[in-house]
């Protein structure tokens, strides 16, 4: 297994799904930049709860960073093109919304402190 950290933008929004047990589950698709100009499709499921939800509050294009394993795979595209790909179990799951509530929680310590 493969522990990573992957950043990009949401491709499509993201969709919950229920397993056959009936516990809800999130999929999503990031464009990640995979360096000199490609990018790189991530395959993104997230079955824990709080991953779940910060994902489908999201909508296409938004950024968003994740970690989680990964597991490298291969497309074929409609011009017969072999493509890479990842699909990734995420198991944290960090948005332009997470990090403006942390700065808010630290300044607000930081002015109780002083």
């Amino acid at each position: 297994m493969i522990e990573g950290l992957v950043s990009g933008r949401l491709y499509g929004r993201p969709a919950e799904r229920v397993d056959k047990a009936g516990k809800p589950f999130a999929v999503a698709k990031v464009l990640a930049s995979a360096g000199e100009g490609g990018d790189l499709f991530v395959n993104v499921i997230a079955f824990d709860a709080a991953p779940s939800a910060a994902l489908l509050a999201l909508d296409d294009g938004d950024s968003v960073a994740l970690a989680g394993s990964l597991t490298p795979k291969v497309w074929t595209d409609k011009q017969d093109n072999t493509r890479p790909s990842v699909d990734m179990v995420a198991t944290q799951v960090l948005t332009a919304y997470h990090v403006a509530r942390k700065r808010t929680a630290m300044e607000a310590e930081q002015a109780a402190g002083r």
